[in-house]
Formats: C-alpha cells, sequence, structure tokens
C-alpha cells in the first residue's frame, strides 16, 4: 500500500519537475550567450560533465527514500579515484584490476556506514560524516597528499573520455554510465522487493518492521549501493579530469544532494523516484551549464543553488498540505 501511494505521490512530484526544468531552459533560451545555449553540443556538453553527479544522485536516491543521508560520497569519490589512479596510472596494471579496487573501496565505504547506521544504531549524518573523515585521510595519505598523473594518457582514461561522433556533434560516453544507473535505479525502485521496503522504511520504519521488513538489512543494501555508485563516479571524475585527485569530491555530495532534492525526492523519506532525480540532474546540469556560458563565477553558482534548495523544499512542504 505504501508503494502504491508513493508511486500516486510521484506523478505531481515529475510534473513539478518538468516544469522546474521548464523554467531552467527558458532562461537559457532568455540568456543564450550569443546563441552558444542553442548548440546541440553545448546540451551534450552539460550532459556529460554532470554525469557522473548524475550517478552520484542515483545512489543517494536510494538512501534518501528510506529516510537517511550519506555526507561520504564525495570524499569515496576521492578515494576510489585515488585507488584507481594508484594501480592503472602509478602501477600500470590492468584496467579491470583498478576497476575492481576502485568499486571495492565504494562498496567497503557504503558498506561500513551502513553497519554503522543499521547495527550500531549511529545516526546517519554522524556515520557518514566519520567515513567522509577517514576516507578523505586516507586519500591523502595513500597519495602523500600528491596528485597521481600519467603522460601520455593510458588508453583506459582515453577510453573513459571517449566521444562518439554522431551527426556532427561529439556524445560523451559518461552519458551511457549515467543512463545506465537511472535505468537500474529506476527498475530497483518500482519492480522490486527492495523497492518495497525502501519507502516502506521511509514513509514509517516502525511499521514497516512490525509488517517483517528486514529494516537493518535493507539498510545496509541501500548503503553499500550507495557506495558503490560513488565508487563507480569517482572512477569517471578520475578519468574526466585524468589524474587521481586526494583532493577531489569535495562539495560533490551537496551537488548531489540538490539534484535528488530539487527533482523532488523528499529528505524526510518515503517518497521519490529515480526519474525525479533524473530531472534534478538535468536542472542542476542545465542551470550550471547556463550560468558557465554566461561568465558567472563558481562562488555565485553556489550560492544560486542554496537558494533553489531551500524554494524546491519549501515547494515540497506546500504540495504535502495541498
Amino acid at each position: 500500500m505504501t508503494h502504491v501511494r508513493s508511486k500516486a505521490r510521484i506523478s505531481r512530484e515529475v510534473l513539478a519537475g518538468f516544469v522546474a526544468l521548464a523554467l531552467v531552459l527558458i532562461g537559457g533560451a532568455a540568456f543564450n550567450a550569443d546563441g552558444l545555449f542553442f548548440q546541440s553540443q553545448t546540451h551534450l556538453d552539460a550532459l556529460g560533465q554532470n554525469a557522473p553527479y548524475g550517478i552520484l544522485a542515483c545512489g543517494l536516491t536510494l538512501v534518501i527514500i528510506t529516510g537517511g543521508i550519506d555526507l561520504a560520497v564525495g570524499s569515496i569519490v576521492a578515494l576510489a579515484g585515488v585507488a584507481f589512479a594508484l594501480i592503472a596510472l602509478k602501477h600500470g596494471m590492468a584496467a579491470w584490476i583498478a576497476w575492481i579496487a576502485a568499486l571495492a573501496v565504494g562498496t567497503t565505504s557504503g558498506l561500513t556506514a551502513g553497519s554503522l547506521i543499521a547495527h550500531a544504531r549511529l545516526q546517519p549524518f554522524v556515520a557518514t560524516l566519520a567515513i567522509m573523515a577517514f576516507a578523505r585521510g586516507l586519500a591523502k595519505w595513500s597519495t602523500d597528499g600528491v596528485k597521481i598523473q600519467k603522460f601520455p594518457y593510458p588508453p583506459i582514461l582515453e577510453a573513459l573520455n571517449y566521444q562518439v561522433h554522431v551527426g556532427g556533434v561529439d556524445i560523451p560516453i559518461s552519458i551511457a554510465f549515467f543512463v545506465a544507473t537511472a535505468a537500474a535505479t529506476l527498475i530497483i525502485l518500482r519492480t522490486t522487493t527492495l523497492g518495497v521496503w525502501l519507502y516502506s522504511i521511509g514513509d514509517n520504519e516502525q511499521a514497516a518492521r512490525y509488517a517483517g521488513v528486514p529494516v537493518k538489512r535493507v539498510k545496509v543494501i541501500a548503503y553499500t549501493l550507495c557506495g558503490v555508485l560513488a565508487g563507480l563516479a569517482g572512477v569517471l571524475f578520475c578519468a574526466l579530469e585524468r589524474q587521481g585527485n586526494p583532493d577531489a569530491g569535495v562539495g560533490y555530495e551537496l551537488t548531489a544532494i540538490a539534484m535528488v532534492v530539487i527533482g523532488g525526492t523528499s529528505l524526510s523519506g518515503g517518497r521519490g523516484g529515480a526519474l525525479l532525480t533524473v530531472l534534478g540532474t538535468l536542472v542542476i546540469a542545465y542551470l550550471r551549464k547556463i550560468l558557465d556560458i554566461n561568465g558567472v563565477g563558481t562562488a555565485e553558482q553556489y550560492m544560486i543553488t542554496g537558494v533553489i534548495i531551500v524554494l524546491a523544499v519549501l515547494a515540497q512542504g506546500f504540495r504535502r498540505r495541498g
């Protein structure tokens, strides 16, 4: 029943998400930087540059639907990227080993956070804050605080930065990773028992427990999947920047959370979805691109994003009361 109610609620949120996206696109048309916004490559670049953030947002969607939060994903991005770079760039080992190492970093981090929350009963904020600090420190310690680079760039970095040339435009491969991740998240939430359990916990954890939902196990799974996707995003960011940077990922969790919230997923849990996160990702991606092509600085972009998050949360409150 909870899952059915969630689906009904989502329809209104989806409509609101499309309205938000339309408003951003109208803004882009109005402030088009002498027609640059109307170029196809501008749109593809916006999506390609923000695809890793969208992957982070998909992982956070699973956690936030349970009523939790994960502040560690930015640091996990850095640690996973460093692990990937140490193996593939510094030591020149096979790319598949580097992939396994990066995803293992994400899996272990998420599993640890989920276990601390579910079994040690730490608050999500506290548990993920601890993982955030530890992962950041480990990333810096393992590299002595130095960026890991290699010239010429190894084939794996070129492959992950590959762009498919179609009809006069270049489509970044990172978009394919995001689409696949969003589709997998949608399937989990819409068609699996795990998805029903995630919504049930976020809607009323105590009632879910009485109904036989394995609450602890589901929470561990949610945070583990979030960690895995953070590991994947770490590899993509490493490839985009062509280096393993222990200082990478700072503030990335805020951007990803903004994508989830602006899309319409409720921070209180029990309501949201993958499609909403895709819409939120598009809103932020286009907003950032529009600001970039019009020469708006990073500081101003952060402030504007903060204002939009507040407005999005207020809008959720108005819709609930309505």
